[in-house]
């Protein structure tokens, strides 16, 4: 689809609160709340547009979608798969930063979390992976009522029904009938795909990880790959908003999309038997009046894992004491609403490498450096293609700690526990990227041609939370990962960065490293320094890669649930949680897909439901 028709659709958004709602009358009750629509979806995220598009294909259904940014497909920087990390620290971004954490020095990280429409999934490294099967299959193991449609073979239909895969003659070996050819959303293996990371896929052989043609089939993930890309053939990043929002879609006359507004609490009637769900307020600005929309069916949370818990609680539900603290009148005591927050840690290995052989030009920081800078534009804007279609993510190995033939005992004589969801699932991934960054490409590093590989921790033990800081939903809450809380999400993190330092001095991806000099920011040498060594600098180098999850999740109530396996609020009735919240634990591998596979699952549950 071309830009101008995605312009076009960005146009029919309707940008200002009193253009969705009926602003507040404090005299006027819930029974008299103003515009009304059948079902009002909170976030216009990664779920969020995978809902307002599947359950407005039914014209009777009136949905309101309502995000707290804008539009992303209007923002050049998001279209360009190269310029995502502009958009950090940007309008379009939350800025959102954890609490200091205690096991890696003290420090407060920085958490992109993107405010437009696509959510993260217009932010993101546009790396298209499902994760391991066995993920969802412990999904399903619970004997709770629904809690079986959560296997991988219940939920593979959905990953094939949004996936429309484009077969690369690059990659033959792709067994076409594993993926889905006509869904929404465009992947395959558009982008750039430089030599330097070519040469990390062998690398990553030589040392025992293998090759592996395609790591989203029911077979599972393990191995080195080329990454498939959400970039379509035009290089254009594919999000959720420009797959599902389409010209098409916007036209129907059952949805309104309401950007640039605030959403400060769900409306709760609490006069019968069971508290529920009836109504949204929400605000332009934390000065501006409030405005109220009526749900006549349910009110659906697709806010992500830090603001979907912080808007149950500031609607009143969620844990009794915080609630107490901060003032906020109880509608329902839940526990685990903000707890059991997951997320993957990294490291980075930084490597000098041979002139012309990455694309840190594109920092240009000298004139010869804005020269190609300039062709590289001149590429993309006649062809769509060229080095500014990278999504820096270009290859990624998945692995096993426990695998004795990538650490033999002999090295590395201590048994880890194994915390991935079976023996055929990683609890670890290494991605190269060719380009150097550091502090997520926000601080300039030493002007020389460089990479950067990228040791994840899949699998964390380490669970955090989310907490209000006040009863201002304008006011981000406490954000605390806990990082490295426990010895088995060190050992294993500390095993990758391990690996991760001996692949990049194997060949032929060492051929590519110059080794001259002794800036201290790379990493020629560091694989010779002690364990001990290594676990400090690991600590002070470590960060997210944005992918946090669980904070509203789906469990049993007893064991901490927020949602039952229907999505549905305990407690609370016409109220679900729709997006990575809800995974009950963080899958090992990348979010996004998991995410649209949750919506488009969702939908058929929500639709079911509706209809019965």
């Amino acid at each position: 689809m071309s830009l101008f028709g995605l312009f076009g659709s960005a146009d029919r958004y309707k940008s200002s609160p009193q253009q969705v709602g009926t602003q507040v009358d404090p005299s006027v009750g819930l029974d008299n709340l103003g515009l009304e629509y059948d079902i009002v979806i909170v976030g216009g995220g990664t779920a969020g547009c995978v809902l307002a598009s599947r359950l407005t294909e039914d014209p009777a259904t009136k949905v309101l979608l309502l995000e707290a940014g804008e539009s992303g497909v209007k923002n050049p920087l998001s279209r360009m798969p190269a310029t995502m990390s502009k958009l950090f620290k940007s309008k379009d971004d939350y800025n959102l930063h954890t609490v200091e954490q205690t096991h890696i020095g003290a420090r407060s990280c920085y958490w992109p979390r993107a405010k437009m429409l696509g959510g993260c999934s217009s932010i993101n490294a546009m790396m298209y992976h499902q994760c391991a099967p066995t993920d969802y299959d412990e999904w399903a193991k619970s004997e709770q009522d629904g809690a079986s449609q959560w296997s991988y073979s219940n939920l593979r239909q959905y990953f094939t029904k949004f996936e429309k895969y484009t077969p690369s003659k690059q990659h033959p070996d792709v067994d076409i009938s594993n993926h889905g050819t006509s869904g929404p959303v465009q992947v395959g293996y558009f982008g750039h795909f430089g030599t330097i990371c070519s040469a990390f896929n062998d690398a990553c052989v030589k040392v025992g990880i293998p090759y592996c043609a395609d790591v989203n089939t029911p077979s599972g993930t393990l191995g080195v790959t080329k990454v498939v890309t959400y970039i379509d053939s035009s290089g254009q990043r594919v999000s959720t908003e420009s797959a599902y929002l389409t010209p098409e879609v916007l036209k129907r006359p059952n949805l309104t999309v309401g950007t640039s507004v605030q959403v400060t609490r769900i409306l709760c009637d609490v006069a019968g038997s069971k508290p529920k769900a009836v109504g949204v307020e929400f605000a332009g600005q934390k000065t501006g009046p409030r405005y109220r929309v009526k749900a006549r069916k349910e009110v659906i949370l697709c806010a992500g894992a830090v603001h979907t818990p912080q808007i149950l609680m500031l609607s009143g539900i969620g844990p009794a004491d915080q609630l107490k603290a901060h003032n906020i009148p109880i509608v329902r005591d839940l526990p685990g609403v903000g707890e059991h927050l997951m997320d993957h840690p990294t490291v980075p290995v930084q490597l000098k490498i041979r002139r012309g052989s990455t694309l840190n030009f594109m920092m240009t920081r000298s004139l010869s450096e804005q020269v190609r800078t300039l062709k590289a534009l001149a590429e993309y804007k006649i062809f769509g293609t060229g080095p500014l279609t990278t999504n820096i993510g270009e290859c990624a190995a998945f692995l096993r700690t426990t695998d004795r033939k990538l650490f033999p005992k002999d090295d590395f004589p201590e048994e880890l526990e194994d915390s991935a969801s079976s023996p055929n699932a990683p609890d670890v991934e290494l991605i190269a990227a060719p380009v150097s960054f550091h502090n997520h490409g926000l601080e300039i590093v030493p002007e020389e041609d460089a990479a950067t590989v990228i040791a994840v921790l899949l699998r964390p033990t380490s669970k955090g939370s989310i907490k209000l800081k006040s009863s201002d939903p304008f006011e981000q809450p406490a954000i605390d990962p806990n990082y490295l809380e426990t010895k088995h999400d060190v050992d294993v993190l500390l095993r990758g960065f391990k690996v991760a330092l001996r692949i990049v001095r194997t060949e032929p991806y060492n051929s590519y490293v110059n080794a001259t000099g002794d800036d201290p920011f790379f990493d020629h040498d560091t694989l010779k320094k002690p364990d001990s060594v290594l676990e400090q600098e690991m600590r002070k180098r470590l960060e997210t890669l944005y992918h946090p999850t669980s904070t509203a999740r789906m469990a049993p109530l007893e064991e901490g649930g927020v949602v039952d396996y229907y999505l549905k609020i305990y407690g609370v009735d016409a109220l679900r949680v729709v997006d990575c919240s809800a995974f009950p634990t963080v899958p090992a591998g990348h979010t996004s897909a998991p995410v649209i596979a949750l919506a488009e699952k969702a939908a058929d549950i929500i639709k079911g439901q509706l209809a019965a």
